[in-house]
């Protein structure tokens, strides 16, 4: 077992992680190396450049899946949960008015600047604008907005960092009157937010709901992508220098010490956490464990 350990990951990965560094530095004698990123640039450091890691942890298991597998690794788990949520400053033009039931009223008016991070780094982003399109998709009869509303939304949208670690400092600063990010970070930031609709804000993992939130696409500069449930992935890449200590941090989630901070940080752990059947036999046995190999997670393929 290696004395240190390198972690690419996402950014709203950030605060759980960080809070679990030095209690696992701690019970496994290891110096922890991480580097926070959107999701995208994160697997790009192993795809792209060419760089070695032993986790990735993104907020959106698809890109291990399509990106990272077959070529830099050979399995990966799904370990937790999330769901879109919208924040904002007292102060904020509209704070006064603004609900859960009103949200789209509010930021659509003039001058109202909404901030998200950027859908070609970042699932947070690609997630953001996903968001606001289901708004105007029917569901169950209905929808929240029209198409001009959407149209309001967009034109007031503005993407002014590259991961959703910079956007409350923004908002705080005046320079966004509202953010869209992820309601783990709104929980866990002490400033005001509004949880949303299940129909926007991602989070159901049932058949029904994934087909709607299908409905949504964004296309970005790295790729085109589809909406679905909220799902993190953790690997250990092939290209990992010291793999088993990147199974140790894995597991490390699937079992309570994990659990518990990834809910103290405002997110949802996956219990237990799910590999895919076809890749059941790469997956390291301290790992499968703890684990349930599935073919698919709710309504989503592995």
């Amino acid at each position: 077992m290696a004395d240190s350990m390198t972690i690419f990951h996402a950014g709203s990965l950030a605060p759980p992680f960080s809070a679990a560094e030095p209690q696992f530095e701690e019970e496994f004698g290891i110096d922890v190396n991480r580097e926070a990123k959107g999701s995208v640039a994160s697997t790009q450091k192993i795809t792209q450049q060419r760089r070695s890691a032993d986790v990735l942890g993104t907020s959106d298991f698809r890109l291990i899946r399509n990106r990272v597998l077959p070529d830099y690794g050979d399995w990966y788990a799904i370990f937790t949960t999330n769901s879109m949520s919208i924040q904002y400053r007292e102060d904020s033009p509209g704070a006064e008015d603004i609900s859960k039931d009103n949200w789209w009223e509010v930021m659509s008016r003039d001058g109202i600047t909404v901030g998200h991070s950027d859908p070609a780094v970042d699932p947070g982003g690609y997630r953001a604008v996903m968001m606001l399109q289901l708004g105007a998709e029917e569901f169950q009869g209905e929808r929240l907005y029209d198409d001009a509303t959407l149209d309001a939304l967009m034109s007031n949208t503005a993407v002014p960092t590259g991961t959703e670690t910079n956007l409350e400092g923004q908002l705080e600063s005046g320079e966004l009157d509202y953010v869209l990010y992820y309601q783990s970070i709104s929980a866990t930031s002490g400033l005001p937010y509004i949880d949303l609709q299940q129909e926007v804000d991602l989070s159901q993992a049932t058949s029904e709901y994934a087909q709607h939130y299908a409905k949504a696409e964004v296309e970005t500069d790295s790729g085109t992508f589809t909406g679905a449930p909220i799902a993190y992935g953790l690997t250990v890449p092939s290209v990992a220098e010291a793999p088993g200590r990147g199974a140790q941090w894995v597991e490390y989630f699937a079992t309570e010490p994990g659990r518990a901070i990834l809910e103290e940080q405002g997110l949802v752990p996956v219990d237990p956490i799910v590999v895919p059947a076809s890749s059941e036999d790469a997956v390291p046995d301290s790992v499968m464990d703890v684990a349930s190999a599935q073919s698919t997670l709710g309504p989503l393929e592995l």
